[in-house]
């Protein structure tokens, strides 16, 4: 599956490029970590901490914010992946760049990157951002029966709006949004999985 999933990533080749002076501010990039035995590979992902101003306590890919020392937005990622969970730069290998988007609730830029981990991943949460790092195996994103739907308040022009988003739930982990749609996006693209979820459209 693994393998499957990394030869299939080849039409979204590796891009490094850095964001123009006017949109850094709100450009980021997040790493897409796989790792893990072939036939039963696994994804990684963290927990926001709970005291954090912005999405609190949910699941997201290690990464972050563009900063003016960063080279390039892979370096972005890897960085940040780095401060968040002590990921080493050299343990991965960054193979594919997939589509940028911006999160449903936020009006910045994401960029994920692939990587690939062939060894033991040694990892430790940095507290002030992280409250728990954990692995989910790719085939638990292919159980379409698992998907459910939940209503959340957003702020609007025309005053408070309810708008629907799809999520699925790993353990105590509920998985939705950005990050949920990269990774359903991703296996649909490269292992046909037909997960067909309803997204609520985000126009700037």
């Amino acid at each position: 599956m693994l393998s499957t999933i990394a030869n299939r990533l080849s039409r979204f080749p590796l891009k490094k490029w850095e964001p123009t002076s006017g949109d850094a501010k709100n450009t980021a990039a997040v790493l897409v970590l796989l790792h893990g035995d072939n036939k039963n590979p696994k994804v990684l992902l963290t927990q926001r901490a709970m005291h954090l101003k912005t999405h609190a306590g949910e699941v997201a890919f290690p990464g972050g914010m563009w900063d003016s020392i960063d080279t390039d937005l892979l370096q972005t990622a890897l960085r940040e992946a780095n401060e968040e969970v002590g990921l080493q730069a050299e343990a991965v290998k960054p193979i594919a760049t997939l589509p940028t988007a911006s999160p449903r609730r936020r009006e910045i830029s994401v960029t994920p990157y692939v990587a690939l981990a062939s060894g033991p991943l040694h990892l430790n949460s940095e507290s002030d951002e992280i409250s728990t790092i954990f692995n989910v195996p790719l085939t638990f994103f292919l159980r379409h029966d698992e998907y459910k739907y939940f209503e959340m308040e957003i702020p609007s022009e025309e005053g408070i709006r309810e708008i629907r988003f799809p999520y699925i739930t790993f353990k105590k982990f509920k998985i939705w949004g950005f990050t949920l749609k990269v990774l359903t996006d991703m296996l649909n693209d490269t292992i046909d999985a037909e997960i067909d979820l309803d997204y609520p459209f985000h126009s700037k």
